[in-house]
């Protein structure tokens, strides 16, 4: 199918692309109405104008809490300066913000150059992918902690690694997961980018404690080993490892810890593989795969750590796949089991979201680059990589046409999906229904994370 060639053909495409994306989210996916956003909101003004804790507060009429670490709520205490609708416009304009860093880093700014037009497509395509709507949708923090992890990796990637370091180490004392992307470091041998990292989320933890011992002690010693704070591990959201153990009725830790040393396994060897290739994107692609289901919990919305992935398989000329399996995360398909999820039907279409996950872990392309690209600066102190054979082709992030190829230079080209993994030193990169507010994902089953 060839676009439209005139403008006001393609303002009816995107007229018509704009009008069934609104029909499917008004309509298939329930809106969320900011609960998560409400939990922040009231731990931290519980805490601040009503002498509250931190982990005390619950959103009235539910017992969904504060489920971070304490440095979560210190970041989050401008919201005690303004109203609740404010709150709610500044963490649309926060995740926006994000999100354009995350595509302007998977892309190397791409998506800027084609206009109006593909950008709306686009952009059409993205509020279909279900990860992202829900964050939005919740008030969430998920893409705020993606642009922290994909800045250091663009640092990584273009030889500033003196820099690098300190987004991971935020994103880790806001949230453990990210804590992976340290082991990633430590994988390459990034010695000086790993103690950064350790070393801001130590930090930011410590101001933390200064800051509110009590709820800091709390954390550290009760309410991080109480899963249950979270909410129910058999929820279908949850699309973790756990989740699949806990809807197959196995609540033993050990076969999870085991699930979980594999599955590192398998992650430590590949990443290894895509570090000896000088391929980073590849690398923080399969870190962010292994931190959702190493992860207890990932509920669907964490799944946006996904979109490194998507833009590894398009740079690799992988395209089809790429559309397939987003467009079954467009789908909220694991919803239809979310009242039984028995049954070998039940145990494939429940985990689906899962099963994408581990299937990009095991088969995501590493190393495949072209090679008329140098490749990526190594510190003294890293490995020494293999050969790379070659960059490939400028290609798009999902949803986003490509560029016309050729469009690398002697000195390399930046980091992204669809580039090599250098740069010039010099150079700088330019529903219509809404449950109730105890209700948060249509089931009182699930609490805030």
């Amino acid at each position: 199918m060839t676009p439209p060639r005139t403008d006001r053909g393609r303002l009816l495409l995107v007229l018509a692309v704009a009008a069934a994306v609104t029909v499917f989210t008004a309509t298939v996916p329930l809106l969320r109405d900011w609960f998560d956003l409400r939990v922040y909101y009231g731990a931290v003004n519980s805490w601040i104008h009503h002498g509250g804790r931190i982990y005390d507060y619950q959103v009235p009429g539910t017992t969904y809490g504060f489920t971070y670490p304490p440095f979560a709520a210190v970041s989050m205490l401008p919201m005690a300066l303004v109203g609740l609708r404010t709150a709610m416009v500044g963490s649309l304009l926060l995740n926006l913000a994000a999100l354009a860093l995350v595509l302007h880093v998977l892309t190397d700014g791409a998506w800027r150059r084609y206009g109006w037009f593909c950008c709306a497509l686009g952009a059409s395509l993205l509020a279909l992918f279900e990860p992202l709507r829900d964050t939005f949708s919740f008030g969430q923090v998920n893409l705020l902690l993606l642009a922290l992890v994909l800045a250091d990796a663009w640092l990584l990637s273009t030889g500033r690694e003196r820099r690098a370091g300190v987004g991971i180490g935020l994103a880790a004392a806001i949230k453990l997961t990210p804590a992976v992307f340290i082991g990633l470091l430590l994988l390459a041998r990034r010695w000086r980018a790993a103690a950064v990292a350790t070393a801001v989320a130590a930090a930011a933890t410590a101001l933390a404690g200064w800051v509110a011992p009590d709820a800091s002690r709390f954390y550290w010693t009760e309410a991080l080993w109480d899963t249950s704070r979270v909410g129910r591990l058999d929820y279908v959201s949850n699309q973790s490892l756990q989740g699949i153990l806990a809807r197959l009725g196995d609540a033993d830790r050990k076969v999870w810890a085991a699930a979980v040393l594999v599955v590192l396994g398998i992650w430590a060897w590949r990443t290894r593989r895509a570090v000896a290739a000088a391929d980073w994107p590849a690398a923080f692609a399969l870190t962010g795969l292994t931190a959702c289901l190493v992860s207890p919990i990932t509920w669907v919305h964490h799944l946006v750590w996904l979109l490194p992935s998507f833009a590894v398989l398009i740079r690799t000329g992988h395209a089809r796949v790429a559309g397939a399996l987003y467009a079954v995360l467009c789908t909220s398909v694991v919803w239809l089991w979310f009242h039984d999820a028995s049954g070998i039907d039940g145990f494939l279409g429940s985990n689906t979201y899962t099963w994408i996950t581990l299937g990009l872990l095991l088969w995501l392309p590493v190393g495949q680059l072209r090679g008329d690209t140098p490749p990526l600066p190594r510190s003294t102190s890293a490995t020494a990589p293999a050969p790379s054979t070659a960059a490939p082709e400028m290609m798009p992030a999902a949803g986003h046409p490509g560029p016309p190829s050729g469009t690398t230079t002697a000195t390399g080209v930046a980091w992204g999906p669809g580039r090599g993994l250098t740069r010039d030193p010099s150079s700088e990169p330019t529903g219509s229904t809404r449950p109730a507010a105890s209700n948060p994902q249509s089931s009182s089953s699930r609490a805030s994370s």
